[in-house]
């Protein structure tokens, strides 16, 4: 049996299931994230949000879901059919394929490669191009300004994200995300990143919110402008699966918080067992602080969007660089920043 699984084919069963499994686990994960959405929305408004369809509304997420898959399909007069349709598939499948080198604890990861992190940063920044090929083939100036907002938008916070990771990567000398986690164990949450690196962690966050095209910066899709972006076209599934991989995407990005500066799957407190669990709930913890941004932060200005990631967050994240670079050379404070003198 043993020769069996260790064969081409074995192993391609395996990788299947194992893809199977992940798919699963991020789908089902992505039903109650809109409902947690939906819900932090709405006591924040002091109102009830979903609580018709299951009990306490948990099967609302699926109700919607049902009613865009029977609904029409609208195409625009004009649309390029394949791109049209290409783009919202390209935009979740992109979304979906990065979690393959996300750790949830030692051995559950899909991908252990060295260079994980520089395999989900290039993954990631490819989800522009869904935008973009949706706008341009609706055939419509409306989606098409509202893709290339968030072109320029995407890649602006894109370069800001690149150099705080380097700066981990710094820390730790090693580009693979279990090797991250693994360089801030110690003495519980007191060795997590987020303590060395604390100003780049309100950087990363405010640089995801701009990357996954969440408010305040939900600019590319601003109801009152451009009346849903580049989406303004869609409809039925396709509209669906551009929700999907924007909340897939969001849902990422809770998880490299989580590794690069909360510790994975480490026990906050030293005696307690490390686990999958403490990473789940590390993700949905900051997936509650993209909730709460939404509800309670007004939206910027195109200007002011670009002009916090030009002008304020890319030199403040290249400065850390060069700060990081110089603490972890002279180990200032002994492994302080630079773990990988004491693995």
């Amino acid at each position: 049996m043993s020769e069996f699984w260790g064969s081409t084919l074995g192993i391609a069963i395996i990788l299947l299931g194992q893809g199977l499994a992940l798919i699963a686990f991020v789908m089902l994960s992505l039903i109650y994230l809109v409902y947690g959405d939906r819900k932090v929305w709405a006591a924040v408004q002091m109102r009830r949000g979903p609580n018709v369809v299951g009990p306490w509304g948990l099967l609302q997420t699926f109700a919607d879901a049902l009613k865009y898959v029977v609904k029409e399909i609208v195409i625009p007069a004009g649309a390029d059919k394949f791109v049209f349709f290409l783009a919202p598939f390209l935009s979740m499948t992109l979304a979906l394929l990065a979690f393959v080198a996300i750790p949830f604890a030692p051995g559950w990861v899909m991908a252990d490669i060295n260079v994980g992190i520089l395999f989900i940063f290039a993954v990631s920044s490819l989800e522009v191009y869904g935008v973009i090929m949706g706008g341009w083939a609706s055939n419509s100036k409306y989606p098409f300004l509202g893709s290339l907002r968030s072109a320029a938008q995407m890649i602006s916070y894109e370069v800001s994200l690149g150099l705080i990771i380097i700066g981990i990567i710094i820390s730790t000398g090693s580009m693979n995300l279990t090797a991250i986690v693994e360089a801030q164990r110690g003495a519980g949450l007191l060795s997590w990143y987020w303590l060395p690196h604390l100003p780049m962690l309100v950087l990363f966050f405010v640089s995801a919110l701009a990357e996954t095209n969440r408010p305040p910066f939900d600019l590319p899709e601003a109801e009152s402008e451009l009346v849903a972006g580049f989406m303004v076209e869609y409809s039925s599934t396709p509209y669906l699966l551009f929700m999907a991989g924007e909340y897939i995407a969001m849902w990422l990005m809770c998880a490299l918080i989580s590794l690069l500066f909360f510790g994975g799957w480490l026990s906050p407190i030293p005696g307690i067992p490390d686990g999958a669990l403490w990473m789940f709930v590390k993700m949905a913890f900051w997936f509650f602080m993209f909730a709460m941004v939404k509800a309670i932060v007004p939206r910027y200005r195109y200007d002011q969007l670009m002009r916090i990631g030009w002008k304020v967050f890319l030199p403040l994240s290249l400065a850390w660089v060069v700060i990081v670079a110089f603490l972890a050379k002279f180990e200032v404070f002994g492994t302080f920043w630079a773990r990988w003198a004491g693995m």
